[in-house]
């Protein structure tokens, strides 16, 4: 004898309003949520010497930045340094321009 079952049809009832499924995503995004993480003087300092250095000689490198607590990696050259709006502009591989701030940078990996 077959069980004649409704399958996934007989849960949908639970899922019905869009708020609720969108209040589910938004909790599952908050669990993968990281802190920003904090950076001494010393990493700092490194951090703004690979940039500079990246920037002197041309080199591509690897900008990992923290946004709403997720990290992002950028690939590209660096253009040009803002020290008035702290932030570095950069090129992109596609060729679009960004600009990350300064505060935002956690990581920095010359490609050589």
């Amino acid at each position: 004898m077959r069980i004649r079952d409704r399958g996934k049809l007989k849960f949908m009832p639970a899922h019905f309003m869009p708020e609720h499924r969108a209040l589910l995503r938004e909790l599952a995004r908050d669990e993968l949520r990281q802190p920003r993480p904090l950076l001494d003087e010393y990493e700092i300092q490194e951090l703004e010497n690979q940039i500079c250095f990246a920037m002197e000689y041309t080199y591509p490198v690897i900008i990992t930045k923290w946004w709403d607590g997720f990290t992002y990696e950028e690939t590209g050259h660096i253009h040009y340094l803002d020290p008035i709006r702290k932030r570095v502009r950069m090129v992109t591989e596609d060729g679009s321009a960004i600009a990350i701030n300064f505060a935002d940078i956690v990581k920095v990996i010359i490609k050589e």
